[in-house]
């Protein structure tokens, strides 16, 4: 995308965050984790905010394209299909790459983009971030190896959807909330046939 086509995206979320629908309204970023011997690992996450679940997430040592195409890939095969869906990030060049422009108009989700140099627009995405650094350093500053921190990465958004409550969410797990929503909304339909 040209500079000018990507100032043309529409902030779609700014300021309406708010959903019940899951897969309808997703958020990403991507945080780095700094490993022993001055390198990273760079986690690109797609986060559904109506059960506040990271429904894809992808990790590899150095930032590309393929990075945010593999996570948004995963949360679509979580989801079952992300067509309709609004997905919101920054500018950064990852996510204004041909290539996963095109994966958002194949996946029929729409892009949505905060204002350029501005971490607010992307706020709940900052918060996660910054979840994750707290939770997940605690003490330290580093990971020794990357294959240490890959594992704790993992296991890390494996717990945040299967155990870590949120009070968005009615202090529930999003997996508890999903399974909760799911079976409210099977109920209603049988009730109403």
């Amino acid at each position: 995308m040209t500079f000018d086509e990507v100032a043309e995206l529409p902030a779609r979320l700014v300021r309406d965050l708010s959903t019940d629908e899951p897969s309808h309204r997703c958020i990403g970023d991507i945080p780095y984790r700094p490993i022993a011997g001055r390198t990273n690992l760079y986690l690109a996450t797609c986060i559904e905010l109506g059960s506040c679940k990271v429904a894809g997430r992808q990790i590899v040592d150095h930032l590309c394209t393929r990075l945010v195409e593999e996570a948004l890939t995963a949360a679509a095969c979580d989801r079952g299909s992300l067509a309709g869906a609004v997905f919101h990030n920054n500018h950064g060049p990852v996510y204004t790459a041909k290539a996963y422009t095109d994966l958002c108009k194949h996946l029929g989700i729409a892009q949505s983009m905060g204002s350029v140099r501005s971490s607010a627009d992307n706020s709940l995405a900052e918060s996660f971030n910054a979840t994750l650094k707290r939770e997940l350093l605690e003490d330290t500053t580093t990971f020794p190896d990357q294959a240490i921190a890959h594992r704790a990465l993992f296991a890390w958004a494996n717990r945040y959807n299967t155990r870590r409550r949120h009070s968005a969410i009615g202090l529930v797990s999003p997996n508890t909330y999903e399974t909760t929503h799911t079976a409210t909304a099977s109920a209603t339909v049988t009730a109403a046939a």
